[in-house]
């Protein structure tokens, strides 16, 4: 496996292979079941990779959980992305969803819980809620930062001239 800095501004080297567990899990009537999905694990651990990309919505929070249980006594060798924005719940009350930091927050604690880690290395929100102010999740975003909850934040499918937006502001 080879390796690669991740973006430009940190030292974290990553796999140039990226291990997606959309998909581990069964709780939405398909993917690979808890077995299945140690074994896709294990290769791509084997294999030398060390990134795996996750999201709280993924199986209804059943992808996290197996991810956590395999990460279990070899956390600090893998990088953990994960994502939010829908709830990981079904059918989430009016409030418990988007990019807002009452959603934020709630979303990052479940998510510890269901990886069984005290610190997510890269955490985003999923998409752009069409609501939430950009310096709104910036600033929950920094919030978790500071506290240890994450180590990165970034964003993942924001429009490019929202992300330019952003990016000429700060």
């Amino acid at each position: 496996m080879k390796y690669k800095l991740f973006g430009s501004k940190t030292g974290l080297h990553a796999s140039e292979i990226i291990l997606g567990a959309a998909n581990f899990g069964t709780r939405k009537g398909y993917g690979a079941d808890p077995e299945e999905s140690k074994k896709i694990l294990t290769a791509y651990a084997d294999a030398g990779g060390n990134f795996i990309d996750i999201s709280d919505v993924y199986q209804f929070g059943e992808a996290e959980e197996i991810v956590g249980n395999f990460l279990e006594g070899q956390r600090s060798n893998f990088i953990i992305c994960s994502k939010y924005t829908r709830s990981s719940d079904p059918n989430p009350a009016i409030g418990n969803f988007g990019n807002n930091r009452k959603s934020m927050r709630q979303a990052v604690e479940k998510t510890l819980k269901r990886l069984k880690t005290d610190y997510i290395d890269i955490y985003m929100p999923h998409y752009d809620d069409g609501v939430t102010p950009w310096e709104e999740i910036a600033m929950g975003l920094q919030d978790l930062v500071s506290e240890g909850k994450i180590v990165y934040a970034g964003l993942t499918n924001f429009p490019a001239w929202k992300v330019s937006a952003i990016g000429s502001a700060t």
